[in-house]
């Protein structure tokens, strides 16, 4: 009697009974292969037994579930705690993307060598660079430190060398160099990278093993593979920066043990990433003193209120279609401000260039920088500048109004700790007076007002 046979495909994994010359799951072509339906029990037999440590349990009451008081271990890098929500989770599988270059193999390297040094048993696993490779980098960074390397891509071997090490951290760099010899597709495929993040998130649950993953992004800037990877971890955090500039911004898109507001600010120097416990002061380092087109804004990153400086260049445009760039503040809001600028405040940018940067790479992602964005634009236009001690924030309406946002006392206490003595708020916004505590509350209800506060208009 013949075997009964399956067609799975080779590379997003889809199966189905009979044959396609285009996969119904990914819609690539020639990529079904036949498979013996008894493989694909195989599979999943040598998938439970990989997991080392996962067995069967019964369902239980949630109220009888224990928690082990220390579920948190501090990695010894602050700005990555903040981001992690306290600490790292025991048992957490960690995503981390970020483009090439940016520092992710950096940070985890001495993320490696401070746990080692404290007394963790750490297993860093690269795919991408051989061991003298890691051993020249850890020399360079000055973070050598005791912990195990392994250059290793198959993850049957790995798997075999955490069994022996019995780690309780391991760092994997990269997942997308990493394969499965069950599978016949190339290391990096959609099936590939799914099938090596679902077993090292069993191998983080069975074992009670934190696994921090490196990710690689694609063209567009999003994580390379499938989109089941994201979900599957606990936490992904994005390294945001340019290269041409020494800060680097940790993110979190996703926590499953915390907040996703916070970020951490580092900076790249030669001897590896070092915090910036005061992102304000650094990113604010340099700023042009009685200069047209440059306006300060407090923006709250989650429970941490950051200063940025927002620039602006406004010039006649010598092309029939004026050109629009933004960089740090949303292109369609940017595009939304100037037409508010000019059908509300009476400023004929229909004819200009309009060049917008937020210094030191951060992304105003809330509505709190728009007054601020606002001001820089008509400082640029007016080549009037904005008073250097002033600072303004408030989000900008269709009508050209002003609206309050929230933190107010945060955020003018942070202004105030920089040296600024006015500060521009929406004229609803309910404040105490300040003047007395050394910073003067300026309220404007529209535009105008504002630019008028500020000696623009």
């Amino acid at each position: 009697m013949k075997a009964k046979t399956v067609f799975f495909c080779t590379n997003c994994g889809y199966e189905t009974p009979k044959w396609y010359g285009k996969c119904p799951g990914c819609g690539d072509f020639n990529t079904m292969a036949e498979r013996p339906s008894s493989w694909a029990e195989t599979d999943k037999k040598a998938e439970k037994a990989i997991a080392l440590g996962y067995s069967d349990h019964p369902s239980v009451k949630l109220s009888e579930v224990g928690l082990d008081r220390e579920d948190r271990f501090i990695t010894g890098t602050g700005e990555l705690d903040r981001v992690l929500g306290g600490g790292a989770v025991k048992g957490s599988l960690i995503l981390m993307a970020g483009e090439p270059g940016i520092g992710k193999s950096t940070l985890l390297l001495q993320i490696s060598a401070q746990l080692s040094d404290t007394g963790n048993k750490v297993l860093y696993i690269s795919g991408e660079e051989s061991l003298r490779q890691l051993k020249m980098r850890a020399e360079r960074l000055g973070r050598e430190g005791d912990m195990y390397v392994l250059a290793e891509t198959d993850m049957g071997r790995i798997l075999s060398e955490i069994d022996r090490v019995s780690p309780d951290i391991v760092i994997a760099d990269s997942v997308q160099t990493m394969s499965v010899d069950t599978l016949n597709s190339a290391p990096g495929s959609v099936a590939q990278v799914k099938e090596c993040t679902l077993t090292f998130m069993r191998l983080s649950k069975g074992r009670n093993i934190t696994v921090f993953l490196v990710g690689h992004v694609n063209k567009e800037g999003a994580i390379a593979g499938p989109k089941v990877m994201e979900h599957m971890v606990d936490c992904v955090l994005y390294f945001e920066g340019s290269q041409s500039s020494n800060y680097r911004i940790l993110r979190a898109g996703k926590n499953r043990f915390g907040s996703t507001n916070e970020i951490g600010v580092f900076e790249m120097k030669d001897r590896g990433l070092i915090e910036v416990p005061n992102p304000s002061e650094s990113l604010l380092s340099g700023r042009p003193m009685n200069t047209p087109g440059t306006c300060v804004t407090c923006v709250m990153e989650g429970t941490r209120p950051i200063l940025a400086e927002v620039q602006a260049l406004v010039a006649t445009s010598v092309q029939n279609n004026p050109r629009r760039t933004s960089n740090g503040v949303e292109y369609n809001r940017a595009q939304l401000l100037l037409a508010v600028l000019e059908k509300r405040g009476g400023f004929r940018l229909g004819n200009c260039d309009a060049y917008i940067n937020v210094i030191g790479g951060l992304n105003l992602n809330e509505t709190a920088g728009d007054l601020a964005t606002i001001l820089a634009i008509a400082s640029s236009f007016r080549d009037k500048p904005v008073p250097d001690d002033m600072a303004a924030f408030g989000e900008v309406g269709l009508t050209g109004e002003l609206r309050s946002v929230k933190n107010m006392e945060q955020r003018i206490g942070e202004l105030k700790k920089l040296g600024f003595t006015r500060v521009i708020v929406p004229k609803h916004s309910k404040m105490e007076d300040l003047s007395s505590k050394g910073i003067q509350i300026l309220y404007a209800g529209t535009i105008s007002e504002a630019m008028r506060q500020c000696g623009i208009l």
